[in-house]
């Protein structure tokens, strides 16, 4: 009965995944009432939950089938539309064409005349022209641009059309890899399915994992059945979850011992999108000089081909990107930002981030490197509060790593910041987030002696 009722709510769980991507509007968060797809979200968030209470009843030879059996369904639910909250894809799909062209993506925007010839009607739709001759671009997607030099009106999915790309070397591979595969015209689809595949990938080595350390695979649920993974990592195709699977490739790497093949790994994950170096603390241990210098080799050898092309042109729009958003100047900070306004905030969430990895470093162990992996890709987004949920994927496989449920909040909190633009919710929710982090560390450090844990638990509980 456990198992049909676990397999029930999965699958209402992959039916409203695939209602909400298909039945409902693109959602550019921009109206002023609260749209459908944040309900929906709620109640998958909660069927999610569901499940995995759900899943503690599951007989042991039944788990691995249905965690993998619900990674698909709910993953294959989340192909049936386009994107639904991001048009980041889009951007993707560019980079990947221009390349297999033989151009470097940094060389040109995608509103540059010199790019006409590689234009696709879905990437670069025609303006509509009215009766008094005024052209206007339209399509849930469509954005209006001008072509630079010419000025002529542009319209297009892709968006921040007139700055470069901001997207690092193992990423660009990745998009020109996909188009190569797919060519210039299937539409969204192409980095939907590779996300799949991805997520898919991640589930599997989470089951090996938390098997042949002697943890329950039941965890591997919480990346599985993931609203997460399938909105952002699917339906939205975000290449944060390449950044994922290949962090969580090192971490097992280093963990058991294969410290080259680990520092490789963690160099092309972070030439995915910069931000998995939050994920290096973790693994350096007492002996770090071959993880570092086998990360940083393989991070300028990925690089190497694109600057030998394009210089310094390489950083793409990356500066611009983070005063857009606010990180320069401190805005961005939404909890630091309540007791220190301004640039401040910055200086002061520099710090935080910088203690949180020293710490990691010399409380973690290599060898069992999971918990600080948690704590620091964690904290560091708590810290730094993106209003994209995506940047958590990173989080979520160290979460099933731990059995660290309540981190689960954090990736839950950046949902609801990027569905509902109120800075003063985001912030009580940023907050409850916390308090639940707080009382769970407070109960699991709580008396233990009727608990038992395999030895590699233990060692996790004596690094928290």
């Amino acid at each position: 009965m456990r198992t049909a009722l676990t397999a029930l709510l999965v699958a209402a769980g992959a039916v409203l995944t695939g209602f909400s991507v298909a039945g409902l509007p693109y959602y550019d968060g921009k109206s002023d009432e609260i749209e459908p797809l944040v309900y929906i979200t709620a109640v998958l968030w909660i069927l999610f939950a569901l499940a995995i209470i759900a899943l503690r009843g599951v007989p042991a030879k039944a788990v691995v089938a249905l965690v993998l059996a619900g990674s698909a369904a709910i993953g294959g639910a989340a192909l049936l539309g386009p994107p639904n909250t991001s048009t980041d894809s889009a951007r993707y799909a560019w980079d990947g064409i221009v390349q297999n062209a033989g151009i470097s993506p940094y060389e040109y925007v995608p509103a540059h005349p010199a790019l006409e010839h590689l234009r696709t009607d879905w990437l670069f739709p025609a303006p509509v022209v009215d009766a008094a001759g005024e052209a206007s671009c339209e399509g849930a997607r469509v954005m209006k641009a001008k072509e630079i030099v010419t000025g002529d009106v542009l319209c297009t999915t892709i968006n921040r059309a007139h700055v470069p790309t901001i997207y690092p070397p193992t990423s660009e591979i990745f998009f020109a890899g996909v188009r190569l595969l797919t060519g210039p015209t299937p539409e969204y689809w192409p980095m939907q399915v590779a996300g799949l595949l991805m997520s898919l990938g991640v589930t599997v080595l989470l089951l090996r994992t938390l098997h042949t350390t002697g943890r329950d695979p039941r965890w591997a649920a919480l990346w599985g059945w993931s609203p997460l993974v399938a909105t952002e990592g699917v339906t939205n195709s975000h290449i944060d979850i390449l950044g994922a699977l290949l962090l969580l490739g090192a971490t097992i790497l280093v963990s058991s011992g294969r410290r080259i093949g680990g520092g490789i790994a963690l160099g092309a994950a972070i030439a995915t999108k910069l931000i998995p170096v939050i994920g290096a603390p973790a693994l350096l241990g007492r002996r770090p000089w071959a993880i570092i210098a086998a990360s940083i080799t393989t991070f300028f050898v990925l690089y190497i081909p694109y600057i030998l092309g394009s210089g310094i042109d390489v950083l793409g729009y990356l500066p611009g990107y983070l005063t857009e958003e606010g990180y320069s100047s401190g805005t961005r900070f939404i909890l630091i930002s309540m007791v220190v306004p301004g640039s401040g905030a910055l200086v002061v969430a520099a710090i935080l981030i910088a203690a949180t990895a020293a710490l990691v470093w010399w409380k973690s162990d290599p060898y069992n490197p999971w918990l600080g992996q948690l704590l620091m890709i964690g904290t560091t987004l708590l810290i730094v509060t993106p209003r994209y949920p995506w940047y958590a994927l990173l989080l979520v496989p160290m979460i099933a790593m731990t059995g660290r449920w309540e981190w689960l909040a954090v990736p839950l909190a950046l949902t609801e910041r990027l569905l509902i633009a109120d800075v003063t919710l985001a912030r009580i929710t940023a907050v409850a987030a916390i308090a639940l982090i707080v009382t769970m560390a407070i109960h699991r450090a709580g008396p233990t002696r009727h608990r038992q844990y395999p030895p590699d638990i233990q060692a996790v509980r004596r690094v928290s």
